[in-house]
């Protein structure tokens, strides 16, 4: 009984050896092997790439391209007389071309676009904008609802103190609320259509269809082209309407140290325009004018190009380095323009959406009294009294307060 437990324990110890020796002479298939194996693959098919290629590009892992960047034929272009039965296929040719393989090329058109054939970084602005522009920027936007939401439940409508007192004051006159509502309302109809735009195929196509996707798109690209003007106009407006106003002074520290009243029960001083406004102004002004500066920059891409020379003034001045990153590129095609205008001009859109959201929240349903000032153009004096108490001051010693007004009772 011994002998064959001792013959079956040599047995197995016996397959267990032959067994790791037979692992550890045999080759590994390393790296090298299964790049070997790729390439013999695509020999098979002529040099075409293969579905591990395709796999591991979808799966954002590197690839060696190498079999495509130098299968180009050799003089990937054959001479004229021989181009219609030449000896390079098209295929070879736009390898060559797009691995830069052309010794001198030239191209028919005379534009700098027509010049371009292949541009790689159409894909990187696709990714960006189908993910983190939209992600980050919906995100953006719904957030700042809900805080809103949330802060209005726990705060509160700011009422008037005391209650209105029948009796108002001139706030803004006719053309300053034109110029507000022009500005205002053009900045709606663009956000909504660009909006629409950029979140049309992920989230309307699969309410609405794609037939009514595309005409409410087809829509939104001639508004929104066209109402830029106006906001633009609106912008420059604005500028000289209030400029003045605006300017920073002390009396905005004092605000944002008592939170501008909207937190707590105290009113600082303001004049025409608080800190809160003056914000807000200067938002419109700068982020507006850079999302009409990138806008223009689209509407005439040939015409005003933005970044190359920008990109340049930033590498002089050693922005890149500062920041640990290599130079800026300063040689770019006119469509990478386009791509890097158009992805500027919707992450600053969607900052001033979230800001301007705040905007409305205050002077709707977060403050009692505030709509007037750009409805009727006027507001109640212990609204001004309470919010602007050095503007009103002044209003009074001028004699501008109004009589009462008998069809808006006193609470």
């Amino acid at each position: 009984m011994k002998s064959r437990t001792a013959e079956a324990l040599f047995f197995v110890l016996l397959l267990v050896v032959v067994a790791v020796t037979s692992w550890w002479f045999t080759p590994k298939r390393g790296v090298d092997e299964v790049e070997a194996q790729l390439i013999a693959a695509r020999q098979a098919t002529g040099g075409a790439q293969t579905l591990e290629d395709i796999l591991r590009r979808q799966q954002g892992l590197p690839i060696d391209e190498s079999f495509r960047s130098t299968n180009t034929g050799g003089d990937a272009v054959p001479p004229p007389n021989l181009a219609p039965l030449g000896t390079s296929s098209d295929p070879d040719l736009w390898r060559a071309i797009r691995y830069d393989k052309l010794q001198d090329p030239t191209v028919t058109t005379g534009t700098e676009v027509g010049a371009v054939m292949i541009q790689d970084g159409g894909m990187r602005w696709l990714e960006f904008r189908a993910g983190p522009l939209r992600t980050y920027g919906g995100w953006l936007l719904l957030g700042t609802i809900g805080f809103l939401a949330v802060f209005f439940l726990f705060r509160g409508r700011i009422r008037i103190e005391g209650g209105k007192s029948g009796h108002t004051v001139t706030r803004f006159h006719a053309f300053e609320r034109f110029t507000h509502w022009l500005t205002a309302g053009s900045f709606l109809l663009l956000g909504f259509t660009g909006l629409f735009t950029l979140f049309g195929r992920a989230f309307l196509i699969p309410i609405m269809g794609h037939e009514a996707n595309s005409t409410l798109l087809i829509v939104s690209k001639y508004i929104h082209n066209n109402v830029s003007w106006a906001f633009m106009i609106g912008i420059a407006l604005i500028f000289v309407l209030w400029v003045w106003h605006n300017i920073p002074d002390k009396l905005d520290l004092i605000w944002f140290k008592q939170m501008g009243g909207i937190v707590g029960d105290q009113h600082p001083p303001a004049k025409k325009f608080n800190a809160g406004q003056k914000l807000i102004f200067w938002s419109v002004v700068l982020l507006g004018g850079s999302i009409s500066l990138s806008g223009l920059s689209l509407l005439f891409p040939m015409d005003l190009p933005l970044f190359a020379k920008s990109f340049i003034l930033l590498n002089d001045l050693g922005v890149p380095s500062i920041l640990g990153m290599d130079p800026l590129p300063v040689a770019l095609a006119p469509q990478e323009e386009m791509q890097l205008a158009q992805l500027w001009h919707a992450i600053v859109a969607f900052v001033l959406m979230a800001i301007i959201i705040a905007h409305i929240y205050i002077g709707s349903v977060g403050m009692e009294g505030a709509f007037e000032a750009m409805g009727s153009g006027e507001v109640d004096e212990n609204w001004a009294e309470q919010h602007h108490s050095i503007w009103y001051e002044k209003k009074k010693a001028q004699g501008e307060a109004t009589a009462p007004d008998a069809a808006t009772p006193a609470e």
